[in-house]
């Protein structure tokens, strides 16, 4: 029997983490100038990486370890477990998502909403629709990365207990599926309407996730899959720089013309469904750089700031899902009363602010929880768990 292995939470991970959720909100906003300061403005990668591959990594680290102790029942029911409350949270979302949509285009006789934000077959067909929400294969805007997520941990309950033993078991044959998608740009799975696929290509995004519950299985076995190396350490410093100039050429040029978009003819598309690998390289490299430079014992991590996004990210899953529900009033907000700069900061601020207190709002309430000895191991699991 091998024996447990603890390990102690990063909070580099959580501050990432919570940090994307925050860009995530930002993004899914339309027309934010504040987007112009999150990732995707100095990089080919955007959140959505970040957010995934962080979540494969949690992943590798919390249910690695009952199949770390040859629990293979238990890390599969924990597995199970989470890809339920992650439907049931995604379905909960579809709701208050589509009747906060309906209820906006009937109070504000607004039917740009329903194509923008690709509810309109829910309107028309309902009965359709819902059977097709529930099936993951309706996606309107702002409510892909969930499904994607699902996907993607319901994988793991046949390659983690695999990986943990052998992880270039798991790695090899998801790098090849990459490789087929890159290639020949299938397959993806149906969405609905027939004529669509989903946003997000599992077989594409898979390898990121893998990676991450590859390096998340190698800190718990305590084995490191790739080399602690300086030379590679300069050669992603080089690809971070070059992505980062590259990247806001192209985002001055789309507010000022006479600043030149460099190589945007060679290198665009750059395919988001897909996870081209120029995203792919560059988030790679941008995750080695950050994992080279903050060390888990930073002492930015304890300041107000850090410790707020540190919160969000311990309850990814909340906050998620409240920052999909914030970011579509959020653009309701701007495109009915204006979206000048004074009430962009308020959205924003507001938002972001709603994001931070419900994080700390949830953490105050486990820890009085936490009181009583009949919800200690609950609550403490919750927390783990996200």
């Amino acid at each position: 029997m091998p024996q447990t292995v603890v390990i102690s939470r990063d909070a580099r991970v959580d501050f990432f983490r919570g940090l994307a959720l925050v860009f995530i909100f930002i993004d899914h906003i339309p027309d934010d100038v504040l987007g112009d300061f999150t990732l995707h403005t100095v990089g080919f990668c955007d959140a959505a990486e970040v957010f995934i591959f962080l979540s494969g990594y949690s992943a590798g680290l919390y249910y690695g370890r009952a199949f770390h102790r040859s629990d293979f029942i238990h890390g599969e029911a924990l597995l199970l477990r989470r890809i339920w409350t992650l439907y049931t949270a995604h379905i909960f979302v579809f709701m208050i998502y589509t009747a906060a949509v309906s209820y906006t285009i009937e109070v504000f006789h607004n039917p740009m909403y329903s194509e923008e934000l690709e509810v309109g077959d829910f309107l028309t067909s309902t009965h359709v629709v819902i059977v097709k929400a529930l099936l993951l294969q309706f996606q309107p805007a702002y409510l892909d990365i969930l499904p994607l997520y699902i996907v993607l941990l319901a994988l793991q309950l046949v390659l983690m207990p695999l990986a943990l033993r052998y992880p270039l078991a798991l790695l090899v044959p998801s790098a090849v599926v990459y490789l087929v998608v890159q290639i020949w740009g299938w397959p993806n799975l149906s969405a609905y309407p027939e004529d669509r696929t989903w946003y997000f290509n599992p077989f594409a995004w898979q390898f990121l996730f893998c990676l991450g519950v590859a390096l998340g299985l190698g800190r718990l076995i305590e084995r490191r899959l790739f080399p602690h190396d300086r030379r590679l350490f300069m050669v992603a410093v080089a690809v971070v720089l070059i992505s980062a100039v590259i990247k806001l050429s192209w985002t001055l040029h789309w507010h000022f013309d006479d600043i030149p978009a460099l190589l945007i003819g060679w290198l665009e598309p750059i395919s988001k469904t897909n996870l081209a690998p120029l995203r792919l390289i560059n988030f790679m490299a941008l995750a080695l750089v950050v994992e080279w430079m903050v060390l888990p014992q930073a002492q930015f991590l304890a300041t107000r700031p850090a410790r707020a996004m540190i919160a969000c990210g311990q309850l990814s899953l909340n906050i998620f899902c409240l920052g999909i529900l914030l970011s579509v009033t959020g653009h309701f907000v701007l495109v009915e009363f204006g979206s000048g700069l004074v009430m962009q900061a308020v959205v924003n601020g507001c938002g972001i602010s709603a994001m931070v207190a419900t994080a700390y709002f949830i953490h105050w309430f486990r820890r009085v929880e936490r009181r009583s000895p009949a919800t200690k191991a609950g609550a403490k699991r919750a927390v783990d768990e996200e």
